[in-house]
């Protein structure tokens, strides 16, 4: 009489049949995995072909958003000088005995301003356009710019009443205006480099908020 039972050797082929099954299934959702993946890349670098580069439509807005936030940062900040100028005469005379104090602080103050202006200016052109932050933090320095200097020349043509740069007060104008001083032209400096700076490190900063978005929704 045969049992019905295997032997060591039937049950020996079963486990390896099964360890072959499964060693082809993880091989079979790998290379899935593999094949989404490459997808996935292709669809991104294909939208970034089609859609990237600079884009001087949101790099407008992003400079729109830096001069807004620039003129209402210092408009607080002269608020704050005023009043406090106005309630406390020990400050008041403390400031005009230490006239360079003063203008280096304010000069710090300035710069720290149009920093984090031109930070949130790159970051709304970065997150408007996409891809390519560091272009798009350019593209809103180049705005600044191009402006800066249109509204020089009229300033010049036109006289001070149209001197709209020194009425905002975010750009050093006596360098501009001909009254090269060695702080004048420092400031002047810093204030550019600075915009760039702040405004290439926003762009960047908006671009990530993509890539976080592709990276949940593609898998990447």
């Amino acid at each position: 009489m045969s049992s019905s039972v295997g032997g060591p050797g039937a049950e020996d082929n079963r486990t390896r049949g099964d360890d072959g099954q499964h060693d082809a299934e993880r091989g079979q959702y790998g290379a899935n995995s593999d094949t989404l993946a490459n997808d996935r890349q292709s669809v991104v670098a294909r939208e970034k072909a089609e859609f990237g580069g600079m884009k001087f439509g949101s790099a407008f807005f992003g400079w729109l958003t830096a001069t807004g936030l620039a003129v209402l940062l210092l408009g607080i900040l002269s608020g704050i000088g005023v009043g406090v100028a106005a309630t406390n005469g020990d400050a008041k005379n403390a400031a005009e005995d230490n006239a360079t104090t003063t203008t280096i602080v304010s000069a710090i103050v300035l710069l720290v301003v149009v920093f984090i202006a031109y930070f949130a200016g790159g970051y709304v052109a970065g997150r408007m356009a996409r891809f390519n932050g560091i272009r798009q933090g350019v593209a809103v320095w180049l705005w600044a710019v191009i402006v800066t200097v249109i509204l020089a020349i009229i300033g010049l043509i036109a006289g001070s009443q149209f001197d709209v740069l020194n009425r905002l007060g975010t750009i050093p104008t006596d360098s501009i205006n001909g009254n090269m001083t060695a702080g004048g032209i420092i400031s002047l400096v810093l204030v550019v480099i600075l915009a760039l700076v702040g405004a290439i490190l926003g762009g960047l900063t908006g671009m990530r908020y993509h890539r976080k978005v592709d990276k949940v929704g593609l898998g990447l």
